[in-house]
């Protein structure tokens, strides 16, 4: 927040599999006291009633979306409390939606997941949804974009559009877990990734326990 004017991130939600992905992400960020505005997109809410059962209703969002931030990784239901007072939905479809605009202030925005058609899209500046069309004005300002990639193998072409995007800018992140912080459920790989996520977008966190140089530390994690 600045002056008490309220400048969101952007998360995007694409289709690729991962939805408790955008969940931490979204939790973490609004942990750290910042603002969300929220596009998901059509085929993420395919991916997310068959990852998880919940519907993805615009008409219902803030009833669908308290249920989906509340679900652990391991799909057990009211596993985090979180208080979405300071999250905004846009439609997918709605392209004079506030992030479709440059002159909308924002801090930046996320991609998670990131599916390759999603990278694609950006990467081609196509701006066929919203999701697309807000990441191509983060680009054009030079706001932060960090697009956390989940598929593989990746095909040449992906890794040339991947490379395209780093070049305008973008943070290409995939959704790599790492074990070295001590992983003990599913909840911990991912909020790994979720942690590097924020780390990119420079915004504080307690995801996971940091590399401190020595070894064996994420072995005595209690």
């Amino acid at each position: 927040m600045s002056d008490g004017k309220r400048i969101p991130w952007v998360v995007g939600v694409s289709g690729a599999s991962g939805t408790p992905y955008a969940a931490a992400v979204v939790r973490a960020l609004l942990d750290a006291g910042e603002a969300v505005d929220l596009v998901v997109s059509r085929a993420s809410r395919l991916t997310l009633l068959d990852e998880t059962g919940i519907a993805f209703r615009d008409a219902h969002w803030q009833e669908d979306l308290r249920q989906w931030l509340a679900r652990g990784a391991d799909g057990k239901p009211g596993t985090f409390d979180v208080d979405i007072t300071d999250v905004r939905h846009w439609a997918a479809g709605d392209l004079a939606a506030g992030p479709s605009s440059g002159s909308y202030p924002v801090k930046g925005m996320i991609v998670a997941p990131a599916s390759t058609a999603a990278v694609a899209g950006i990467a081609l500046g196509l701006s066929k949804d919203l999701l697309q069309r807000a990441a191509s004005v983060t680009l054009k300002e030079r706001r932060k974009l960090v697009v956390v990639v989940r598929e593989t193998p990746l095909s040449g072409q992906t890794l040339k559009q991947m490379v395209a995007l780093d070049e305008a800018g973008a943070v290409v992140l995939p959704a790599s877990p790492a074990f070295y912080a001590g992983a003990t459920h599913i909840q911990d790989l991912v909020d790994f990734v979720a942690g590097r996520v924020l780390d990119a977008a420079g915004v504080t966190h307690t995801l996971y326990r940091r590399w401190e140089g020595e070894l064996g530390g994420g072995s005595r994690r209690s």
